[in-house]
């Protein structure tokens, strides 16, 4: 049976989804979003899931209302589960309202999916409460933008320019000059606190304020643009001391991530969490090595080795893969030695119920060889599945102490099949690997690194980029994704807002 789920998708965060929208995402057959829902919603969409775009904005529509009304409710005669995916409340100015009464004219089962709406959280992001019991005990929320075809407004301008404490108009910055004067002309003190939030709640959210009769004068200097809200009153004085969004580490930089799209999780989830705005532009794609005879041979003869070294997790989750292909688990592994690289490999391990028996001090290659060399390991066999291109320096150790070392291939890090354009220029470009920076300058030549500030995850990489004819602004102390996030956050703050040498 078919039904229509009006969806609030929230006002731009994607966490600000409520749990039933996100469910509803994931199992709709068609998907029907506006301009303002943010893209990384369609992400969880299923595959095969129609996505459809009838973005509104101002001043340019995709698709007229009417057209978007009969889209919906020829989808829902298709017997799919139709979600209308749009941004904050769909009865908050969403015109929500409208498309529930074609669909209950028609016959249509529909459900409507509440949102948090921009209205709300976009001044709360901004650190401005609409209520405050010294300030503030009433608000009321205003479109800046009337149907056109209406004869006359229905808003009445005096009785709201001298009622509610805290205005809050959505869609009104081609208007607020209008605004201004009707409050002004209302009886509203000219004098009191406006405001105008552009993107909130996104790491390119940006607030002006001023009074009520420069307001448009300081939006127009600062080029604020749609999508944006207008706030009048005073408790906009509060935002000095509770403004907290900006004042995240990172907010407002665009970093761009390098790193393979499974393995990017992590560090976008750090680095958003500190308040940057990430660009996932992935440089490797890594492909599994199929019928590896030698790895299958290997953990046939798991018990000679008495050690195995893991130099990424990648590895890790492939070694195991094998492991259960061949029908063992971990029990096969009892009384081999782990030594892995740093502690995302330690992690990794761990989730396989294996605790680490060594952790080098610097995660590398180098740090591996300071942990053997504190071992007696002449007569001793090791079994290291790693990429296709690695140093040996860990090989070459072993076999000067009179140990053996059974180097096997289990996967290689190719150049991507679809490569991401860099639309937008970053204030930063990470690289976890030397295989991400070599792929970064094939795939997007030397000159997409011109002039670019510069983060490694480490030595090697640094030497690199080096290699490459670059300079590194950036080098993690401790060689793994917090340790890089901590050392970008970390040259950030020393430069002020600007990331200049």
């Amino acid at each position: 049976m078919s039904k229509v789920y009006l969806v609030g998708a929230g006002p731009g965060d994607v966490k600000l989804v409520t749990l039933r929208g996100l469910e509803l995402i994931q199992k709709a057959d068609v998907i029907i979003y506006d301009f303002l829902v943010n893209k990384d919603l369609l992400t969880f969409a299923k595959p095969g899931a129609e996505i459809i775009y009838v973005g509104k904005q101002a001043s340019k529509h995709e698709l007229p209302q009417k057209d978007i009304n009969t889209l919906i409710a020829s989808k829902a005669k298709e017997k799919v589960i139709v979600v209308r995916l749009k941004g904050g409340d769909p009865f908050i100015f969403g015109r929500g309202g409208e498309e529930a009464q074609v669909l209950a004219e028609q016959g249509i089962s529909f459900e409507i999916v509440p949102g948090i709406t921009s209205a709300i959280s976009v001044p709360a992001y901004a650190g401005i409460p609409l209520t405050h019991r010294d300030f503030a005990s009433t608000v009321a929320f205003i479109t800046g933008h009337e149907d056109e075809k209406k004869e006359e407004s229905m808003i009445r301008w005096d009785e709201l320019a001298t009622g509610p404490d805290t205005l809050v108009f959505l869609m009104g910055v081609k208007n607020l000059k209008t605004i201004k004067e009707r409050l002004i002309a209302g009886g509203r003190d000219p004098d009191t606190q406006a405001c105008l939030i552009q993107w909130g709640t996104l790491p390119k959210q940006k607030v002006v304020t001023g009074k009520l009769r420069e307001v448009d004068r300081v939006a127009k200097k600062a080029g604020i643009r749609p999508p944006a809200i207008i706030l009048v009153g005073n408790v906009i004085n509060l935002r000095s001391q509770l403004q907290w969004f900006e004042h995240r580490p990172l907010f407002g930089k665009k970093i761009a991530i390098t790193r393979a799209p499974h393995q990017s999780f992590r560090l976008g989830e750090m680095l958003t969490e500190a308040g940057a705005e990430v660009l996932y532009c992935p440089t490797i794609e890594i492909k599994p090595i199929k019928s590896n005879k030698r790895l299958s041979k290997a953990i046939d003869g798991i018990q000679l080795y008495s050690y195995i070294i893991f130099t990424s997790t990648n590895a890790v989750s492939l070694f195991f893969e094998n492991l259960c292909s061949k029908g063992k688990d971990t029990r096969a592994l009892t009384g081999i030695k782990m030594l892995p690289i740093g502690q995302a490999t330690a992690s990794v391990l761990a989730s396989k119920g294996i605790i680490p028996d060594y952790m080098p001090d610097t995660f590398t290659s180098e740090g591996i060889v300071e942990v053997l060399k504190t071992l007696d390991i002449t007569g001793k066999r090791f079994l290291l599945p790693r990429a296709e291109e690695a140093r040996d320096i860990i090989v070459t150790f072993i076999k000067t102490q009179g140990g053996t070392c059974d180097v096997i291939p289990i996967y290689r890090a190719a150049l991507p099949k679809d490569v991401a354009p860099l639309s937008e220029k970053p204030d930063i470009i990470t690289f976890t690997s030397s295989s991400t920076a070599k792929n970064f300058v094939t795939l997007y030549g030397k000159d997409a690194l011109k002039d670019a500030t510069i983060a490694s995850i480490g030595p090697v990489t640094t030497k690199t980029l080096s290699d490459l004819g670059f300079k590194t602004h950036i080098e993690a102390k401790r060689y793994d994704i917090p340790g890089l996030v901590e050392a970008i956050e970390e040259y950030v703050k020393s430069r002020g807002k600007g990331l200049e040498d």
